[in-house]
């Protein structure tokens, strides 16, 4: 009978996690403390035994050579967390539905544009677009509306653009949803039926390149669970520029205790015990 061992991950030395940490961060934004060096370590070993490497060093040269850029984006698959649920935190969907009903009722002669910062495998870009769509029915308007998911990941990308879905991960969506915005798929797998396709789209954007975003004048745009990931400084710098791309009137979402103490001239802040959201003036 075969013996199964698994072996330890190396502990890496303060010189190795600095040169790590700072190539993450230079190139995504995201940081790892020292204290947390687990996690950075786990997700390196894993990669360097499947390539038959022994230590930091040797796959740092790897990743950052001239022709390293195809394994730095297989490494970042490993290390971008893909938390997600389909309306995830209920009381931020229970502001935006309120939000944009008003919305829908101000833009009859116009469209809706709704943008999903770090989408990762789509949940949360198709709650919105339910929720839209959900609103239009139910006050028989017709209007145009898009909503654009984006991600640094192409593999939560390629995963959001298929639309499908083990029916576990519907988690509590009512029954009601389930039937109009879903087909059925092969075992239990359900599919993003074609009535929100056609509204949806998603886009690899990496949040630290937000001036090459071509996004503008959006209506709402919900950035959860996300910035809790940078430092509080880039965090700054990132929301002023989410800021920027909101219409006026727009809606910013953000995911609750993601920032404290944050301001912006062109944004007020909604009275709301439960949701961290600001208005664009």
């Amino acid at each position: 009978m075969p013996r199964w061992s698994v072996q330890p991950v190396p502990e890496m030395t303060p010189e190795q996690y600095d040169k790590w940490q700072n190539l993450l961060e230079g190139r995504t934004g995201n940081h790892i403390s020292w204290q947390h060096r687990s996690i950075l370590q786990a997700n390196l070993a894993g990669r360097m035994r499947e390539l038959g490497l022994s230590d930091y060093d040797t796959y740092y040269e790897r990743v950052t050579a001239a022709d390293g850029s195809l394994e730095w984006t297989t490494l970042v698959e490993r290390l971008t967390v893909h938390e997600t649920r389909f309306f995830r935190h209920p009381p931020s969907f229970d502001l935006m539905t309120s939000f944009l009903e008003q919305r829908i009722a101000e833009k009859q002669q116009s469209g809706l544009e709704l943008w999903s910062v770090g989408c990762s495998t789509g949940e949360e870009t198709w709650s919105l677009a339910m929720t839209v769509c959900q609103l239009l029915r139910q006050s028989k308007q017709v209007i145009r509306y898009s909503v654009t998911g984006t991600d640094i990941s192409l593999k939560a990308l390629a995963q959001a653009r298929q639309g499908e879905y083990a029916r576990r991960r519907l988690g509590d969506l009512s029954p009601e949803l389930q039937q109009r915005y879903f087909e059925e798929c092969a075992g239990s797998t359900l599919r993003i039926a074609p009535l929100l396709r056609e509204r949806v789209c998603f886009t690899r954007v990496n949040v630290l390149d937000l001036e090459r975003a071509p996004m503008r004048n959006m209506d709402v745009i919900c950035c959860q669970n996300l910035l809790i990931y940078f430092r509080p400084w880039r965090r700054r710098i990132i929301l002023g520029q989410l800021a920027e791309r909101l219409a006026p009137g727009g809606l910013l979402v953000l995911g609750p205790g993601e920032i404290t103490d944050w301001t912006h001239p062109d944004l007020q802040q909604v009275n709301n015990d439960q949701v961290l959201a600001f208005y664009r003036l």
